[in-house]
């Protein structure tokens, strides 16, 4: 039980298992398109590890001492990158890193997360990139508009989650609840129907699959729920299909 509850504390409720589901997601697609690189996967993790370490610690008494790993995290990926990639490469990757400076800096008058409606887009657009254009050599734009289309709505059970603390309007706020499932839906099904199309089969199976749990996992959604049930369950989906995938070849 004890060890239970660190893990919640230092993996689940901490930004490595965020970083962790977004990094799966991302050799889903390097899997699918046959460019897998472990180099490649290490500056994903880094991407996303240090960026969401940034996000959180705004006007905190750590934000300094983030601000130095960040540095260093900065110098680590720039180092994968020249060794094992090219200078089109550190484009896309700084191109990225901006788009998350610009998304949540206090030293901006207007960052992005205060933006209404604007965040969930912006998340699921980021995501895209990172799946679409940074780990590929050239830019995919059917990956792009199945990470958009997934990602963005799997940010929307967390605006469910903080409708009651956000201060900027979400769209549980301003369409309620049920409506902004109704929404969540909508995206998933576009990004599942273009899955099935353009994806390899046993990589549209694994969406697929991850979609239906993704419709359970929306519809029961509510405020009321534990956090749990968000940074845990709702957060797992952007693992689940290299999951099932990697079930699948081990299967097979």
């Amino acid at each position: 039980m004890q060890i239970l509850k660190l893990l919640k504390k230092y993996v689940i409720d901490s930004e490595i298992y965020v970083s962790l589901m977004g990094t799966f997601l991302a050799i889903f697609f390097m899997l699918e398109q046959n460019v897998f690189r472990f180099p490649t996967v290490i500056l994903i993790f880094i991407t996303y590890f240090s960026g969401y370490l940034y996000t959180k610690y705004q006007n905190h008494y750590l934000f300094s001492k983030v601000l130095i790993f960040n540095i260093i995290c900065g110098i680590v990926s720039l180092t994968l990158i020249i060794l094992n990639h090219n200078e089109i490469r550190i484009l896309k990757w700084f191109f990225i890193v901006i788009l998350g400076l610009l998304y949540n800096s206090y030293f901006l008058e207007n960052y992005i997360r205060k933006v209404p409606l604007l965040k969930v887009f912006y998340v699921g657009f980021t995501w895209a990139l990172i799946n679409s254009w940074l780990i590929l050599p050239q830019f995919h734009f059917t990956i792009f508009l199945i990470s958009l289309f997934f990602v963005t709505a799997l940010v929307l059970p967390f605006d469910i989650r903080d409708m009651k603390v956000d201060d900027v309007v979400t769209f549980p706020r301003l369409i309620g609840v049920e409506n902004t499932k109704y929404l969540a839906y909508f995206l998933i099904f576009l990004s599942l129907m273009i899955s099935i199309f353009y994806l390899k089969t046993e990589f549209a199976i694994s969406f697929a699959l991850t979609s239906i749990l993704t419709y359970i996992l929306i519809y029961f959604s509510e405020n009321s729920n534990k956090d749990s049930y968000f940074s845990f369950w709702v957060e797992s989906l952007s693992g689940l299909p290299f999951a099932f995938w990697l079930v699948n070849w081990l299967i097979n």
